[in-house]
């Protein structure tokens, strides 16, 4: 990991916090001058810790209100990479993470309605050949939901 320093890492979380925030207003927050924190951030997104600026949308104001977790499963090696090509073609699918344990993947998906599920199933996930199991898992709430990430202290702090 890049070395970051005290004000790397409160830059990091004010970013994280409302990244509109105009930088005069975030070197004031953090004592710099806005021309320094420009280069800060300039750097940051250089060394891949800022990978994208983006508006946080609410799924909810847009219909979207049914929010599942898939876990797939298969034994044959080559049934990995039709599977991937498949969904990265989906746009239901948020996230698609290779796990440990009994499951090859788990993906995070985001639909209407549990018809648009089962259609979901039907014209992207099962029709993967080698394809064996799934299991899914609705979400009925969240508590919390956040895409802030702790930036870690310096070491010896």
């Amino acid at each position: 990991m890049a070395l970051l320093d005290e004000i790397d890492r409160k830059l990091l979380a004010l970013l994280q916090e409302d990244d509109r925030v105009p930088v005069v207003e975030l070197g004031k927050a953090i004592g710099v001058a806005p021309s320094t924190l420009n280069d800060r951030i300039r750097r940051l997104v250089k060394q891949g810790i800022i990978t994208g600026f983006h508006a946080q949308l609410s799924a909810e104001k847009l219909g979207l209100d049914l929010l599942a977790y898939v876990f797939v499963g298969w034994s044959e090696p080559a049934t990995e990479k039709l599977f991937l090509a498949r969904i990265a073609a989906a746009p239901e699918v948020l996230e698609c993470h290779h796990v440990t344990g009994a499951w090859n993947y788990l993906m995070k998906v985001r639909l209407k309605t549990t018809r648009d599920l089962e259609s979901f199933f039907s014209n992207v996930v099962k029709d993967v050949p080698g394809l064996q199991r799934t299991e899914t898992l609705i979400v009925l709430s969240s508590p919390k939901d956040t895409h802030v990430l702790q930036v870690p202290a310096a070491p010896g702090t």
